[in-house]
């Protein structure tokens, strides 16, 4: 016997199919999909349906709940970038909250741009596609019934451990917790969403790529593994996946570098996390303030990272031994403007030594500044660096001397949160055993891809690190007289 629409909804004979037949896939999530979205029509024309991961995912989980609808299911799969987990969100959240009455459910990310412009913005996407569309409503933070918003809904909430809460109150016959980028959600988390799982039938998904080799998640593929549906899915496998674009990380970094292991395999690192510098160590720093006697009498050194036109940006970065005086972002300057503002801050401060991104269109920058007579280092991030059985090359050399720097405190922008995210946002591995195992950050193109944007302003403050100063030829300037910057 078919049961009534949902309350608030109209009793029309094709609102009772339309109801009874979503009552149906209450167990069986994948049939949910395949009947609740337009596959080959409109912007899914050429679409036929989820790929074989995903089905297999969605049919794990039907075929658990038939098993025993009262049972806790536990889901989590590690994976490599660009396989669709997103969208696989997405179907199951709308899955659950379609067949069972009153149902609640949290979505969360490893950041609050993932969330909202990434794992929601998705969920927005796919409520346009969805048959029953008109049964709820999107908004920036909650998805809900028309009827029922108090009662029946999927929340978007930060990964914060002070907004714990939100995670702690979904108590229902049919609730789920969705975990996207699940090695950085805090152990807080984890732990009130536990309570949860004492529901009947109570769903909790994780997905992630494996950048840490500790921590919950982790622990879903090892001690805690009886415990969870565990699934590896390769990036190479996943249909919708730029096969080019991952062969070239792979020819780049080694199939068996803990980049590719993460990105591409979906394999937990060597290494104990991807992340190269800790966000507590960049939050010490930012909020330093170094005193006058520590860096008065140390050099000054002139970092410039340089961009021209597009999102990438000029930097210059004007350091003092343990302290940033100066730094300045500029976007669309072309290089001559470029080489009037690095003369203005050598002419400001007399650095004992001035180092200058020279790849590409860098190298016209470093070669103008000769020209007018300031003798500048031009650095090449990817040429040999001083410690060869260290470092796969000069940028990681760079970086982890300005870790160090860090580490041992420094006093750096506080209010520059662009710097912030780049300090925080590269992540490292080692190459692979053929060429010794050497650290070696990601390259900026792939942080870009991954975080959308690139990290200028922090390797403008790397390239202050390029050269220990003994090592530089010169340590004054004499600038040529006739010469005035121009803006």
């Amino acid at each position: 016997m078919s049961r009534a629409a949902p309350k608030g909804i109209p009793q029309t004979e094709e609102e009772l199919q339309l109801t009874q037949d979503i009552d149906e896939f209450w167990d069986d999530p994948f049939g949910f999909v395949m009947y609740a979205y337009h596959w080959g029509e409109g912007d899914l024309e050429g679409e036929t349906g989820p790929d074989v991961w995903q089905a297999d995912i969605l049919n794990e989980i039907g075929e658990a709940i038939r098993r025993d609808p009262n049972a806790p299911i536990r889901i989590a799969v590690t994976s490599g970038h660009g396989i669709g987990k997103s969208a696989l969100i997405c179907w199951l959240l709308q899955w659950r909250i379609s067949t069972g009455r009153q149902g609640r459910g949290v979505v969360t990310a490893n950041s609050k741009p993932q969330l909202d412009t990434k794992t929601w913005a998705e969920m927005a996407l796919w409520h346009k596609r969805l048959i029953n569309r008109h049964w709820f409503r999107w908004t920036a933070t909650k998805f809900f019934h028309v009827s029922h918003p108090e009662t029946w809904f999927i929340t978007a909430s930060p990964n914060t451990e002070h907004n714990s809460e939100a995670f702690a109150g979904l108590h229902s016959p049919h609730n789920i917790t969705c975990y996207d980028e699940a090695s950085a959600i805090a152990d807080k988390i984890w732990e009130v969403s536990e309570g949860t799982m004492t529901d009947a039938g109570a769903i909790h998904v994780v997905f992630g790529n494996p950048t840490r080799n500790t921590g919950r998640f982790r622990e879903c593929f090892r001690d805690h593994k009886h415990r969870w549906i565990t699934r590896q899915i390769d990036s190479r496998s996943a249909k919708r996946t730029n096969k080019d674009a991952l062969q070239e990380m792979i020819d780049t970094y080694g199939e068996d570098s803990d980049f590719c292991r993460v990105r591409i395999l979906g394999q937990f690192p060597r290494a104990g996390s991807m992340q190269f510098i800790d966000s507590d160590t960049v939050n010490f720093c930012m909020a330093y303030e170094c005193p006058y006697e520590a860096y008065y009498h140390m050099p000054i050194v002139l970092g410039v990272d340089v961009a021209r036109y597009g999102e990438d940006q000029t930097v210059f970065v004007v350091r003092q031994g343990r302290k940033i005086h100066e730094m300045q972002r500029e976007r669309e300057w072309d290089t001559m403007r470029t080489v009037a503002q690095a003369a203005h801050w050598i002419r400001t401060y007399n650095p004992a030594a001035v180092f200058v991104d020279e790849v590409g269109i860098g190298a016209g920058v470093v070669d103008r500044l000769r020209q007018l007579g300031y003798p500048v280092v031009g650095v090449n991030a990817g040429r040999k660096p001083y410690e060869e059985k260290t470092y796969f090359n000069k940028r990681a050399e760079m970086w982890d001397r300005m870790r160090k720097w860090l580490k041992e405190i420094a006093d750096i922008p506080g209010h520059d949160r662009e710097l912030f995210k780049e300090l925080i946002g590269v992540q490292y591995g080692f190459s692979d055993a053929k060429t010794g195992e050497l650290l070696r950050l990601e390259r900026k193109r792939d942080m870009k891809d991954r975080e959308g944007f690139s990290p200028d302003g922090a390797d403008a403050v790397a390239m202050t690190f390029a050269e220990e100063l003994g090592n530089v030829s010169h340590n004054y300037f004499e600038p040529k007289d006739d010469f005035e910057p121009e803006y």
